[in-house]
């Protein structure tokens, strides 16, 4: 019901951008979230956007490099990343619950299987 696309391998520096649709799912009464989960870490939310496109950031690290969004009629949620650092390399997770956003994992009722994307030096 949620799959994630997009990743890869990028530089140090780079941009690239992730993006996740859903299916069988109200897509604009969702809150969607992005987590990531690096190597040996637990998964960390990154950032939220609810059904009233309110954000929440949940990772200070990213704070002006990542953009979140969402296209309502495309059923899809983006992340654009840029002047990515290597400490970005990780997994990336899209999650969905009802309305509102959360910084607990728990809270999420769907995940998708996650995107790999990793930050050469």
């Amino acid at each position: 019901q949620v799959a994630e696309s997009g990743g890869g391998l990028v530089e140090a520096g780079g941009s690239t951008t992730l993006s996740c649709t859903t299916s069988g799912l109200t897509f604009d009464g969702l809150a969607m979230g992005w987590f990531r989960q690096a190597p040996g870490k637990e998964r960390e939310g990154v950032l939220c956007i609810n059904w009233r496109y309110n954000i929440t950031s949940y990772e200070d690290s990213v704070k002006g490099r990542f953009t979140i969004s969402r296209d309502n009629g495309r059923n899809t949620l983006y992340l654009q990343m840029s002047s990515l650092k290597p400490e970005d390399t990780a997994t990336y997770f899209c999650a969905a619950r009802w309305h509102s956003c959360s910084a607990s994992r728990a809270d999420y009722l769907y995940w998708g299987q996650g995107t790999q994307v990793t930050v050469s030096a």
